[in-house]
């Protein structure tokens, strides 16, 4: 299929350049990049006064499926990514059963080559069954498919056993994601432990049940070499422990969700269940801090930690109520409202967050827009305003706290792998 899309403002992540520009897509590659270019092709996209970016790459997705398709499917979570702009996400393994085979990695797979939307990459367990005994096939899921490894939803417990997954992971050269939560700490925990948790009277959970196993695994990784990404950064004094491990030259990567930038913990006075995150919002001091980490590098992406679940299950007391909320299609415009239109990241800068530098931490051949590379490109309207409308959500859940509101930036256009799946806003 050849397509070519006219007069976008090209985004280059690398160099920060933006330049108006056309671009030629042949045989599911950008075959050029020019001031005008002319083919006879119908399949044409005007991106005037449009971004065209690289398409997105989301390092932190649950689709649900198997095991809770109540929830979310691949097809329908792959939906809810294009509409957002991803063209790939990493599909997390903490499902019924945990992605601990080659079997489970190749479902995947192919599930996801029959709906033909976006791009999905497996993530493997570092355990067997997500238990924290014994350590997964972690180079038989690398062959599989599978380029990061994760036990999401928990931290490896056993300290050794976390040294092992380091050390084997470095020689096999695979990443590992490290959900870190110290659940000694966190126990039976809802919200950011602080003065709101004393006023609302909610079970605290500390920022040091985070940072406490951040600053263990790092260590762990510096001894053996390893690379090690750290999973949706929510405290002040983590963004800290990962920043000097940067300066040791350990290497040590992290992502932020658009919510824990977005929202914080007083918010949880209106005890809507849909702001119950794990790890929790917190306060203004450490949404003040996850900013000043994207701005100079120490947190590399911005990542959704997509968590579906079903009306009847948020619909319960607080304390019941599942942690987390969808994400694939508010990331983009979250990041725009608290990120670009204040100032503290360029939109060239939210690109790399968004696309070059997930797939530089995943060793991935995708995230640059370049003559000879795979054409997974977004187009995107930067200064149109829409309503987050629940009947118009993708995804098979609906539980978001940012429904009703009113958002910045839309993506319109979706190529994936060469593919138009997205053309005006609607799929093709």
């Amino acid at each position: 299929m050849e397509i070519l899309i006219k007069n976008g403002k090209v985004i280059d992540p690398v160099s920060k350049k933006t330049i108006i520009a056309d671009i030629l897509v042949e045989k599911g590659k950008i075959s050029k990049i020019g001031g005008t270019i002319k083919t006879k092709t119908g399949n044409q996209i005007d991106a005037s006064d449009k971004i065209v970016a690289s398409g997105f790459i989301d390092l932190h997705t649950h689709l649900r499926e198997p095991g809770r398709e109540d929830a979310e499917t691949i097809e329908t979570g792959l939906k809810a990514a294009v509409v957002g702009g991803f063209t790939t996400v990493c599909a997390m393994p903490n499902t019924d059963p945990p992605c601990d085979t080659q079997a489970h990695a190749k479902f995947l797979l192919e599930k996801a080559t029959k709906v033909k939307l976006a791009n999905i990459i497996p993530v493997g367990t570092i355990t067997k069954e997500r238990k924290g005994e014994t350590l997964a096939e972690i180079g038989e899921l690398k062959e599989s498919g599978c380029l990061m490894i994760s036990d999401d939803g928990d931290s490896v417990k056993d300290a050794a056993l976390m040294r092992k997954a380091l050390e084997y992971s470095s020689m096999i050269d695979i990443l590992v994601s490290d959900h870190c939560e110290d659940k000694e700490l966190s126990q039976d925990g809802v919200m950011n432990e602080g003065y709101f948790s004393t006023v609302l009277g909610m079970k605290p959970i500390p920022a040091e049940a985070e940072s406490t196993i951040i600053e263990r695994d790092i260590r762990l990784a510096e001894m053996s070499g390893a690379r090690i990404h750290i999973e949706h950064v929510s405290a002040a004094q983590s963004v800290e422990i990962i920043r000097q491990a940067k300066k040791r030259g350990v290497q040590v990567t992290a992502e932020v969700t658009p919510h824990h930038f977005s929202l914080k913990d007083e918010d949880l006075k209106s005890f809507d269940t849909n702001l119950k995150m794990n790890p929790p919002l917190r306060g203004t001091e450490d949404i003040k801090a996850l900013i000043k980490g994207l701005k100079d590098g120490t947190i590399d992406a911005i990542a959704t930690d997509h968590a579906p679940h079903p009306e009847n299950d948020k619909e319960k007391e607080f304390d019941y109520a599942p942690f987390g909320i969808i994400g694939l299609e508010t990331a983009l415009s979250l990041s725009v409202l608290k990120l670009v239109e204040p100032g503290h990241l360029s939109w060239a800068e939210l690109m790399q967050k968004l696309s070059f530098n997930p797939a530089r931490i995943l060793k991935y051949d995708r995230g640059l827009l370049k003559e000879g590379e795979i054409a997974d490109i977004v187009i995107i309207d930067p200064e149109k305003e829409w309503v987050y409308e629940k009947e118009k959500i993708k995804s098979k859940s609906k539980n978001s706290p940012f429904i009703g509101k009113t958002m910045k930036a839309k993506v319109t256009d979706v190529i994936v792998n060469g593919r138009i799946i997205l053309k005006n806003e609607n799929f093709v």
